[in-house]
């Protein structure tokens, strides 16, 4: 079984829904529901958790919804200060970051939903958040054009002070940060204005490099070795750019950088590398997700459906097989105590009861809106009997007025 079989792509909308398939045959595997996300507002909290940035319609007011994977709808909902749109997780899961309108970062524990604490970063809307390849580092970007590095753990811990909390903070393009991504020493940033930049992560702020685009760029995937990179481009098509004279000329070496010949219909949102860095998936806002060769840089999986009208964020999740299980000595102990292996029937099983929970979600839809249906026709039966109760009241009383008027009159003329 290959790696990507132990793969799942998630793609999301600010519809509400997210849509989960498996990366080895493109099956839709389950769906949630609930939440409706902006760009970058998707993320794994370890392997057990899926949470979303989320905004009340009725209120405006921001939130984080988390799923597992045995429901389709919220699990439970972290409310936070103010509207939050990027999303990132400690590897363990522990922790998440989420960027606010404001221009601050916010850290919650995902055990308590707690906001630990929050520092203002720029002076404009977060718009995308990266952990680099150990977790050591919190990074951001703005639409003031800004990034800024943060070491975690100053901000995790909640009774650490404000001093010196942002280690660098530097103007890095002259329009918003779209996407943020690390390998290898070096930060890469991708921007509306046309560039991806790539950074030395140990010298936060020293330029290596500027790659300019026809368009805007909305995300890129590094290689494993860094010697590549694919850059998502705001008119559709997939950039594809190699070192040509080795890492060792990052600095002053030039690339290569030419565009994949199939184009999608509208702006690539996200890209993640499959399969040790065999394939690579792309999904765009017109709601189609396609998996490519990344060597012969041809399309070979086209997914995608009728209801996914637009997507706002793509993720993979990884080690598939060992979600939801505690492992003893490569037996895997469900949460009852029942014991099975971590081989692929493991994973054929969990997927299969992934689509179970779906049909039965989608029973239940269907029971919700028949119940919906029942109580709209009962609540107009009282409505129609109070009205008629109403009348006969109003009768009646009018009888009595009557009758007391004629009792009235039969005194006086008794009189």
């Amino acid at each position: 079984m290959s790696s990507s079989s132990r793969e799942l792509i998630l793609t999301s909308s600010r519809d509400g829904s997210i849509i989960t398939y498996e990366a080895a045959t493109g099956t839709v595997v389950t769906r949630f529901s609930g939440s409706q996300i902006p760009c970058r507002g998707l993320v794994m909290a370890g392997r057990g958790l899926i949470a979303a940035s989320h905004v009340f319609d009725d209120t405006g007011a921001g939130s984080i919804n988390v799923y597992n994977w045995y429901s389709s709808s919220v699990f439970y909902n972290f409310p936070v200060p103010e509207p939050v749109a990027p999303l990132i997780a400690t590897s363990d899961g522990e922790f998440l970051f989420a960027g606010g309108v404001s221009g601050s970062v916010f850290c919650l524990s995902v055990s308590s939903g707690e906001v630990i604490r929050s520092y203002e970063a720029h002076s404009k809307a977060v718009s995308s958040l990266h952990l680099n390849d150990d977790g050591s580092l919190v990074i951001s970007g703005s639409e003031d054009g800004t990034i800024a590095v943060v070491p975690t753990f100053k901000v995790v811990v909640k009774d650490s002070t404000e001093e010196d909390l942002i280690l660098h903070k530097w103007k890095a393009h002259s329009d918003s940060v779209t996407a943020l991504t690390s390998g290898m020493g070096t930060l890469v940033s991708c921007s509306m204005d046309c560039t991806c930049k790539f950074w030395n992560l140990g010298n936060s702020g020293d330029l290596k490099r500027t790659v300019a685009f026809p368009c805007a760029i909305f995300g890129v995937a590094l290689d494993s070795i860094g010697l590549g990179f694919h850059a998502a481009g705001a008119d559709g098509l997939i950039y594809g750019g190699v070192v040509k004279h080795g890492i060792m000329e990052l600095q002053g070496g030039g690339y290569e950088v030419n565009a994949w010949s199939k184009s999608h219909g509208g702006s690539i949102v996200s890209l993640v590398l499959l399969n040790e860095g065999k394939n690579l998936v792309s999904a765009a806002e017109d709601g189609n997700v396609w998996v490519w060769d990344v060597e012969k840089g041809e399309v070979t999986m086209v997914l995608g459906t009728t209801e996914m009208v637009s997507i706002s964020d793509m993720i993979v999740a990884k080690g598939i097989g060992d979600f939801g299980v505690r492992k003893r000595n490569n037996i895997a102990v469900g949460d009852s105590g029942e014991f099975f292996t971590t081989s692929g029937l493991c994973y054929e099983e969990m997927i299969k009861t992934m689509k179970q929970i779906t049909e039965i979600g989608k029973d239940w839809d269907v029971f919700l809106q028949n119940k919906k249906r029942a109580i709209e026709m009962l609540e107009s039966a009282i409505e129609t009997y109070e009205r008629l109760l109403k009348l006969i009241l109003k009768e009646a009383i009018k009888a009595i007025k009557e009758e007391e008027e004629e009792e009235k009159d039969d005194e006086k003329e008794d009189e």
